[in-house]
């Protein structure tokens, strides 16, 4: 049960209340920042909370039990405290939320009301919204690991162990004339095949995309991406393609030589086994194949 502190708890029973709602922000990258519904800036805790236009929070659906709390803070990009391209780059993605209730007067009078976690972060025009999910739904999240003939590494982790840049699979070019925001024009890494970057990743002017495919043409790569660059970039720009990795024991093996390592269970039976049944004429009535 939350207690409230008997200042605020005197304060907020008065005739006239100075309350407001501050929250701050902390980025996966450490950044801070806070704001306030109130129209001047209040400073406690080492940060400043600023009022920002158009920044506001809906109500929060909470339950007693454990199932996950939500709520949203909205707002409209007009600073660039909290810009288009950190948006888009994933940069709250998981980020912390911490929601205070104040008086303005004297901000040594407040209480912590809620944590959260940023969730989904979706943009149209000028404004974003941002979900914020209550600290239960890292309970939702599995644990451990999950037996599965896909490998759950991550390409050049410490699980994977493999050397991306030793390996050539991650190589750095520049942006070529005629790029646009969805298709990028890489020169200096025309050897690998085609589509040896599908599935992978473009790095470029601190954005990144998710690569569908490429090929090469005239001595130029030529990069597909799923969602176009939120901004054009510029002619001459560094970029960094790393290799697609679609997770299967065949392409670790093939494409990779890294089977050692691999991370999945190839060789599980499959449902196919389970539901198989002797028959007639059947090449093999070995109870199914596996999965490879």
């Amino acid at each position: 049960m939350r207690t409230v502190p008997p200042g605020l708890a005197a304060r907020a029973g008065a005739q006239a209340t100075t309350l407001s709602t501050c929250w701050r922000l902390t980025r996966a990258d450490g950044t801070v920042l806070g704001f306030t519904d109130h129209d001047r800036v209040l400073a406690f805790e080492g940060t400043d909370f600023r009022p920002e236009l158009g920044f506001e929070a809906s109500a929060t659906d909470m339950a007693p039990d454990f199932a996950t709390g939500t709520s949203e803070a909205a707002g409209i990009l007009a600073s660039d405290r909290i810009a288009e391209a950190d948006l888009a780059a994933g940069l709250w993605d998981g980020g912390r939320v911490e929601i205070f209730l104040v008086d303005w007067q004297a901000p040594e009078h407040r209480m912590l009301l809620r944590r959260a976690v940023i969730g989904e972060v979706t943009r149209a025009g000028n404004a974003f919204r941002a979900e914020l999910r209550g600290l239960a739904h890292l309970l939702d999240i599995p644990q451990g690991r999950v037996f599965s003939h896909l490998c759950d590494a991550d390409l050049g982790d410490g699980r994977c162990g493999l050397d991306l840049v030793a390996g050539g699979f991650r190589l750095e070019g520049t942006v070529a004339a005629g790029s646009t925001a969805g298709r990028i024009r890489v020169d200096g890494i025309a050897g690998p095949p085609r589509d040896w970057f599908a599935g992978g990743r473009l790095e470029v002017d601190g954005l990144v995309g998710e690569v569908v495919s490429d090929r090469v043409e005239e001595g130029l790569r030529i990069v597909e991406l799923m969602t176009p660059l939120v901004r054009q970039v510029a002619e001459g720009a560094p970029v960094r393609l790393t290799a697609g990795c679609d997770k299967r024991f065949a392409s670790c093996r093939e494409k990779f030589a890294n089977a050692l390592n691999f991370q999945g269970f190839p060789h599980m039976p499959g449902s196919e086994r389970v539901l198989a049944y002797p028959s007639r004429g059947a090449a093999e009535n070995d109870g199914g194949a596996l999965v490879r």
